[in-house]
Parts: structure tokens; sequence; C-alpha cells
């Protein structure tokens, strides 16, 4: 991928891009937005789907869980797929996925179909986020990278996390086809924007895929995403297991794949990249964050709804709260990174990200609306803490011929993460909550003692990101990586 020089002295991102590159990141930005706004949109509607097309909320939140695992699935390929085509035909073809994905949702007639949409949704998203990260790194000058790293953490986290409140102010009015229906001529103007002005910044060549590399990765990936899922349907036998075991084997081999690749034709992923301390650290305390992010992104409206008896409506918008302030703070976070560096915040970050957490876990049928919101807020400005001194110093501490590879790795595991934690959340509480109804408890209360208990769980994965985070240094010369 072309590299821009830097600069000799750089004061802002306009001063480190040409007119044409601020064109071409700006698109990907509101593009990729778009698709990643769709990881949660489904998350209050669950209730209203669960009713509406007889499933459980095990199964319901497969339109999450599917969305982000597909995701994983697709973004391992990225490498390849960003080296063989033009940015362009990528960008085409990923918008192009993403709204037809969105078409079949919307007319979708059972629930069957209507996953069938999420996957192909997913399968453009996957392919957005790398394409964004890749090129922002590419073109933008080290020392403004802090500041357009947190344009992207708006798009990475912010999307997802305004997704529910969407979501209530549509249900609130109409189906939950409207979702759908309402996201599509947006898609459909992107894809057309993007088809008259995304440029071509990359020189495409020929590159291997290594199908078998592809397969081990769908397997580890789904394996363990449907074997963590399928403990939320209450099942007292074994069987959940197996996919996590044979996941766990399909990712064993997965890796040894990639490893006897980097001396022969080259890996689908580049798993070099761990090699990079500040890379892998990052990467660790990412997962943390976000398994809470979407864990906490689908408990909410739950217990909103169940708990309190709230509207679809009326939860939506007590959640919106967080999104914005996570937008007011990212691009904040970035200019600070650019200064400072990651470890003043992230150290932080964490530490209020497990509070919040161990806040929520006290929640229950008697607690005020308001501090829910506190909290809610508490945890989504410590993301925004987190999430961009994290990417940014990741992929900083890299050689820019891995970059792809970088924010692939980076993305994968993002999803991976958000689907575990979805996944871990929702199993928690089914199983908490199934075990209060047949102990004689009411529905409120039983619904209740569950959030509270999953909750706990994220208590505890925070505490992780915690001790991880006081390993978080700064990029090597200031966060400065030449640039050739």
């Amino acid at each position: 991928m072309a590299i821009a020089a830097e600069p000799t002295t750089t004061t802002s991102i306009e001063r480190s891009l040409s007119p044409a590159d601020r064109t071409l990141i700006g698109l990907l930005v509101i593009s990729t937005f778009v698709v990643i706004f769709n990881e949660t949109v489904m998350s209050l509607a669950l209730p209203r789907l669960m009713s509406d097309l007889n499933v459980s909320a095990a199964t319901g939140q497969w339109l999450t869980t599917g969305f982000l695992l597909t995701m994983a699935v697709v973004i391992p390929a990225t490498g390849f797929i960003m080296e063989r085509f033009t940015v362009r035909q990528v960008f085409v073809a990923a918008m192009g996925l993403f709204s037809t994905g969105t078409l079949i949702a919307a007319v979708a007639p059972g629930f069957a179909v209507l996953l069938v949409g999420r996957v192909v949704q997913a399968a453009g998203t996957g392919v957005m986020i790398p394409l964004l990260m890749t090129t922002a790194m590419s073109l933008v000058a080290p020392s403004a990278r802090g500041r357009i790293m947190g344009v992207i953490s708006i798009v990475i986290s912010v999307a997802p996390a305004i997704g529910p409140t969407v979501s209530g102010l549509v249900l609130s009015r109409l189906s939950w086809r409207w979702l759908f229906l309402v996201v599509l001529p947006i898609a459909l103007l992107s894809l057309a924007l993007g088809a008259w002005k995304v440029r071509n910044v990359t020189t495409p060549r020929r590159a291997h895929l290594d199908v078998l590399s592809l397969l081990l990765s769908a397997a580890g990936f789904g394996g363990l995403i449907y074997g963590l899922s399928s403990l939320g349907e209450g099942s007292g036998h074994a069987s959940p297991w197996i996919p996590v075991l044979v996941g766990v084997v399909a990712l064993a081999l997965f890796v040894r794949r990639q490893r006897a690749l980097q001396h022969g034709r080259g890996p689908l992923m580049d798993l070099r990249v761990f090699a990079h301390r500040s890379f892998t650290v990052s990467v660790l305390v990412m997962i943390a964050g976000f398994m809470s992010l979407f864990g906490a992104l689908i408990l909410l409206p739950i217990y909103l709804q169940s708990v309190h008896g709230m509207s679809t409506l009326a939860a939506g918008l007590l959640v919106l709260p967080g999104g914005l302030a996570m937008g007011a703070l990212s691009p904040i976070v970035g200019r600070l990174y650019d200064r400072f560096g990651p470890r003043p915040l992230v150290l932080p970050g964490t530490v209020v990200l497990s509070a919040a957490l161990w806040l929520l876990a006290t929640a229950g049928p008697s607690t005020s609306t308001a501090l829910v919101v506190l909290f809610h807020v508490m945890l989504t400005s410590a993301l925004a803490l987190m999430l961009t001194p994290l990417m940014t110093s990741a992929l900083a501490g890299l050689p820019p011929s891995r970059y792809g590879h970088g924010s692939a790795v980076i993305s994968t595991l993002q999803q991976v993460a958000g689907a575990a934690g979805t996944a871990l959340f929702v199993t928690v509480l089914s199983r908490t909550t199934a075990s209060g109804l047949a102990d004689g408890a009411d529905t409120v209360t039983a619904t209740a003692d569950g959030v509270q208990a999953a909750f706990v769980w994220g208590g505890v994965i925070s505490l992780a990101a915690v001790a991880a985070s006081l390993l978080v240094r700064g990029a090597p010369d200031g966060g400065r990586v030449p640039v050739h």
C-alpha cells in the first residue's frame, strides 16, 4: 500500500493529508459507521423478536452473535483481499454485500432468513473495518495517528453503542423490519458515493489465498462461539462443549499452519505481529474491553425492559448518554495520546471500567434508573479512554508492511471478544434466571438476579484488564514509526 511521507512538522491531520486523502478516509469512516452500527441494532429488538418469531433469548441473540462471528471468519482473509484487489474494488464489494444483506433481512419471512440477511451484512462489514484502519495508518503521519484513530474509535465503539437507541426509536412506532428499511437507503447512498469518489491508493499484486487456513479459521472461531452460545440454551448435557473443543483444536492447527506458511507462500494472517510486545499487550486489554462492551449492550435493554418494565423507546433513550459520552471523548483522547502516549490513559480507563461493571452488578429491581445510566456512562467513558490508545499503540509498534495483518488480527479478535462476551453474559443470565424461577422466584426478581450474575462475570474479566494495563508502554520513539 502506498504510504505518505511524514512532513517535517505536523500540527494537524489536515496538514498530513492531501484533499484527496481526506476525502478517501472520510468516505471510509462514514461508510464503516453505517455498517458497524448494525452490530447491535437488534439487541433492543430481542424481546419483540422473541415474541413475533417464537424464539428463546439464547436463540435470538444469534442475530448479534452470528453477525460478530461472521466478521471473525471474514476478517482473517482481508489481508489477502487488500493485496489482491484495489481499495475501490474492495469498497464496492463490501458495501454491495452489506446492502444486499440489509434487503434480505428487511423482507425476511422468519428467523432463519433474517439470520441469513445478518450474515450477508456481516460479510461486507468485516471487510470495511481493516480497510479503514489500514488505509488510515498508511496515509496519516505518525504524529497525527492518535487523532485519526480517535475518529476510528467512534466508528468501532460508538456506532454499536447507539444501535440500541435507534432501535428503540424505530420500534416505538414501527415493526422490527424498519430497522433495516431505514438503513437500506443510507447504505445504497454510501455505495454510490464510494463508487464515484473512492480512489485507489494501492497497487494490486498476485497473492496466495490459503484455503486450508481459511477453513481452519472458520472452524476455530465458529466452534468456540457456537459452543459458548449453545450453553445459553440451558442444556445440562456436555454437547455444547464439543464445538468448543473442536474450535480450540482448529485454532491450534490454524496457528501452526500460519507459522509454517511464514517460510513459504505467506500466511493468511501473519502472527508475527505478536512478537511485538506493545501489540500483544494492547490486544489483550482490548479483548476484555470489547467483551464488557457487547455484554453490557445486550444486558442493559433486557434489564430495563424486563425488570423496570420500560418500553423499547425509553430503554433506548436511557443508553444514549453512554454512546454520546464515548463519541465526545474519543477525539479528545486521540489528541491526548499524541501528546502523552497510551499508559496515562489506558490504566485509569481500565480501573473505571472495572468499577462500572461491579456497580452494575449491584443493580436490582429497586435501583434508580438514573444510577444505571450513570454506571453505563462510566463504562463507555472508560472504554473511550482505552480503545484509541490501545489501537494506535498496537499498530504503531509494527513495521508498515504488517499494518494490514495487524489490523486484521485486531479486528478479528475484537469481534470474537464481542461475540464471546455476548454469549457469556446471555448464558449466565439465562441459567441464573431459570434457576431462580425453578426456586419459586417471580420473573422480575429472577431476571434481576441473572443480570447481576452476568455483570459479576464482567467485573472479574475487568480485573484481568486492569492487571494487563500495567504492562502498557509507549510505542518506540514516542509512538512514531518510520514511514517509508
